[in-house]
């Protein structure tokens, strides 16, 4: 008998089935943004559905981050679902008093009684020389925020999943989905946005950490291209006798400890890989969840890579040089173990 064959899809129509088959689901989840419906959002993440669902229930809406997000939480308020997209996360700071003071706060504020079922997705990285003001991937800032669910899924699976599961939950979920996976063929073809997604809807937890990759030597944490780039150089690094235990956060907010404690007191050893700036972010998070919680494992310091505190450049070579990539986790890996 032939095995069954496994769909294959590409991030942002994996994205798209998610959102299609909650709005089949339920009459209250709809959508709306800046070019959600003709053109199916610039990086595809609602691809077909206006043509399923209708224009009052995907809506185009004027170039208005404010009205957009206010709009989406006085609709969850009142208890529809909404699904609002901020084109790129670089923009938040447009609509910062809708993000910050109402849909994170609304909940706590009033005591339960208000729930705030919604979710805000928004494009992240870069990769592709779109300067400062579309580049960044802002985990931190998201994260640092109480009252939100922030997520940043890496595989097509997890894409769909995740939105699924955002979509049911009842807090307000900010989803940050990495252009470079969603598999857009104006973009560089890469083999990680492609990958098995079942037909049916499924649901991925908004709080679990995934192992990529079992190691012993030493253990190495990120998010979307951090995480595949960290799987890359532990492919590199087996051929030199390293074994890295790669773990996909896949969740900022809330944060998985255990799985990564679990993982450095297997392995002894931390790399911190992030796209976001280094200072005050995700790096320093997990080098002080280890430090106050497993620091007596460590058999070396925790080591950080992540973009400099400097907006992200333009140029090509500038922007290479600034984001990390498989050949500087590569080499810091190496330094670390030479070392320690």
């Amino acid at each position: 008998m032939e095995k069954t064959k496994k769909r294959l899809l590409t991030g942002n129509k994996a994205m798209a089935e998610a959102i299609a088959l909650e709005m089949e689901n339920n009459p209250d989840v709809f959508v709306l943004g800046e070019d959600v419906g003709k053109y199916g959002g610039i990086f595809g993440s609602t691809e077909g559905l206006l043509d399923k669902f209708g224009p009052e229930r995907v809506l185009d809406t004027p170039i208005s981050e404010t009205a957009i997000i206010g709009s989406a939480i006085g609709a969850a308020a009142d208890g529809m679902r909404p699904i609002a997209e901020l084109m790129f996360v670089d923009f938040f700071g447009v609509c910062m008093d809708q993000i910050y003071n109402h849909m994170a706060k609304i909940q706590y504020m009033s005591g339960g009684s208000v729930k705030l079922p919604m979710v805000l997705m928004t494009a992240v990285g870069g990769g592709y020389n779109d300067a400062a003001q579309h580049s960044q991937t802002l985990y931190a800032t998201f994260a640092h925020m109480p009252g939100l669910k922030v997520v940043a899924p890496s595989t097509p699976y997890d894409l769909k999943g995740m939105m699924t599961s955002a979509i049911r939950d009842d807090n307000p979920v900010f989803f940050m989905f990495h252009k470079s996976l969603q598999g857009l063929g104006w973009m560089d073809q890469l083999d990680e946005t492609v990958g098995h997604v079942p037909h049916d809807a499924y649901t991925v937890p908004l709080d679990k950490a995934k192992v990529m990759r079992e190691g012993r030597d030493l253990t190495i944490v990120g998010v979307q291209m951090m995480a595949h780039y960290a799987a890359q150089a532990a492919d590199k690094l087996a051929k030199e006798g390293i074994e890295a235990e790669v773990i996909d956060l896949r969740s900022l907010k809330p944060i998985d400890k255990d799985t990564i404690i679990d993982s450095v007191k297997k392995t002894h050893r931390l790399v911190v890989v992030d796209e976001d700036y280094l200072s005050y972010g995700m790096t320093a998070e997990i080098s002080a969840i280890i430090a106050e919680e497993a620091l007596y494992e460590l058999e070396a310091p925790v080591k950080r890579l992540a973009i400099p505190d400097v907006p992200i450049p333009y140029s090509d070579p500038l922007e290479d040089f600034v984001i990390p990539g498989p050949d500087s986790i590569f080499k810091a890996v190496k330094e670390l173990m030479e070392t320690y």
